[in-house]
């Protein structure tokens, strides 16, 4: 085993970042670069793949810089990623024929619709352990080759590939030698058949995407080959992959059965860890793959918020009423718990347990003295809201999350964790280290390369911060949890003017 670190990528809907850590798995240096966002059109998100290639090579580059080392010093690199953000590209070229059509974009909810409507829905859900829902990347692969002039031909002819992030960077980062993914982001294509594990015929037949465009599917920990020496300035294995909710899963320890984690980054996402069961949800939520790891399939339940940490972003971007993230705890808690306002984020439609495409924002109950500081607390608020819709649907699936460990951006704000454990009612768990994504897939290539002996490890690995309890009384949360639920239906019944 050569090099004394690990680099671990994790690309974001937001922005990249890379991190090194030790053989001991403790971060030694890190950096993290935004980039554009591109809207060309109501509900359709869009990154520049450039953008993300040179975000990612910039933060790698950097970290290192920082750290006073070079490529050479690593031992092996894990990746994870903006999940279901699709991308197709000139396997002779490696040019993307069109942006990346961003995990968020709702342009496909019409053929959505229409695939429900021609009752293509059950085979798809009992397949695949999703829904049929622009979220997903089949629907996005189609739209790029109905749309780009051409690429339809291209595929036919096998000179495109597709992949979400991991395999866009992967193929960059080998000099195009590798066209991988691993199961957990294959699992969120709605091409892939979850119960055998492979690419599915009836699926792509369905979708009319052609089977070779497709990458090879592997373990998250597996040898995903090697970096180009001209991409980060040396030879380096990659030996870990996973979508960036399922790594932040495996960041907390969550490899077996019964451990529940929620991340707060763009959107908000809870996976239960059901061990070698694909649960099958009664309330819309996800059949997933939580992970792969020497062969044996880990199965999780998931619901999925599309709006949470972006919503932040809102307030500070678009409204301009905060200048950073960081101002909302203060302000939240000089506030107080805000009865009226309800802020509904529906800006990507409303993701589980509702599946409304067509859903948009709203802000309710607004009076002359409403302010700046009422919306911004209602915004923290909604995102806790959002939650207890998830963990209720989970419950009521028969996991029910005794404890809830949080991870994220939006952990650091004590007053949210705290309003989040009143509103679950039951305790909230942030461990030290709160970065589980991009831990989770250091992790992943530190058992591969031997670094952490076995996967077994790696629950003694994860260490507790602090532990928020539930203080509100029940009558105080009715109360709250009934005028969140009048606000949704409101904004749903509202969208039927956006179908």
């Amino acid at each position: 085993m050569r090099g004394q670190f690990l680099l671990a990528i994790d690309q974001g809907t937001s922005s990249s970042r890379a991190v090194i850590y030790d053989h001991a798995v403790k971060v030694q240096a890190s950096a993290q670069q935004e980039f554009a966002q591109i809207y060309p059109q109501p509900g359709w998100v869009e990154h520049d793949p450039e953008d993300i290639w040179s975000s990612v090579h910039a933060v790698t580059r950097q970290a290192m810089q920082d750290l006073g080392t070079t490529a050479r010093d690593l031992t092996a690199i894990g990746i994870t990623n903006q999940r279901e953000t699709t991308l197709v590209w000139d396997r002779e070229s490696g040019q993307c024929v069109y942006n990346a059509v961003v995990w968020q974009d709702r342009r496909t909810a019409d053929i959505c619709e229409k695939l429900r409507n021609d009752a293509a829905e059950p085979m798809v859900s009992a397949k695949t352990g999703l829904r049929l829902d622009p979220y997903f990347s089949a629907t996005k692969i189609a739209w790029i080759l109905d749309n780009v002039a051409g690429a339809r031909d291209l595929a036919r002819r096998g000179k495109l590939a597709f992949g979400t992030v991991d395999s866009f960077l992967l193929w960059r980062l080998t000099g195009g030698r590798v066209h991988a993914t691993d199961a957990s982001n294959a699992s969120r294509t709605l091409l892939f058949n979850i119960h055998t594990q492979q690419w599915d015929d009836e699926l792509l037949s369905l979708f009319d995407v052609p089977r070779n465009m497709l990458p090879e599917v592997l373990d998250c920990a597996a040898n995903f080959g090697e970096t180009d020496a001209a991409a980060i300035g040396a030879v380096v294995p990659i030996l870990g992959i996973a979508g960036d909710q399922q790594a932040a899963l495996i960041g907390q320890a969550g490899l077996r059965q019964g451990v529940t984690k929620s991340t707060y980054g763009t959107g908000c996402f809870v996976i239960a860890n059901t061990g070698l069961e694909a649960l099958t949800s009664r309330n819309k939520l996800l059949t997933t793959v939580a992970s792969r790891i020497g062969g044996e399939v880990t199965y999780g339940l998931e619901g999925s918020v599309f709006v949470a940490g972006s919503a932040i972003q809102w307030l500070r971007d678009e409204l301009k009423i905060i200048n950073s993230a960081a101002e909302t705890g203060g302000i939240a808690a000089s506030t107080g718990v805000v009865d009226d306002v309800i802020v509904v984020p529906a800006f990507a439609g409303l993701g589980a347990p509702y599946w409304d495409p067509h859903a948009r924002g709203a802000i309710l109950g607004l009076t002359r003295g409403s302010g700046r500081n009422e919306i911004v607390t209602a915004t923290l608020q909604s995102i806790a809201f959002q939650t207890r819709d998830l963990v209720d649907a989970m419950s009521d699936d028969g996991v029910a999350p005794s404890i809830i460990r949080v991870d994220g951006g939006m952990v650091a704000n004590d007053w949210f964790l705290q309003f989040l454990a009143d509103i679950l009612d039951i305790p909230v768990e942030r461990p030290k280290n709160v970065e589980s994504t991009v831990l989770g897939v250091a992790y992943l290539a530190g058992v591969q390369c031997g670094v952490i002996q076995s996967a077994n490890e790696i629950e003694s690995m994860w260490q507790r911060d602090v532990v928020f309890e539930p203080a509100m009384t029940d009558d105080r949360r009715l109360v709250l949890l009934s005028g969140w639920a009048a606000a949704v239906r409101r904004v749903r019944e509202d969208s039927q003017s956006y179908a």
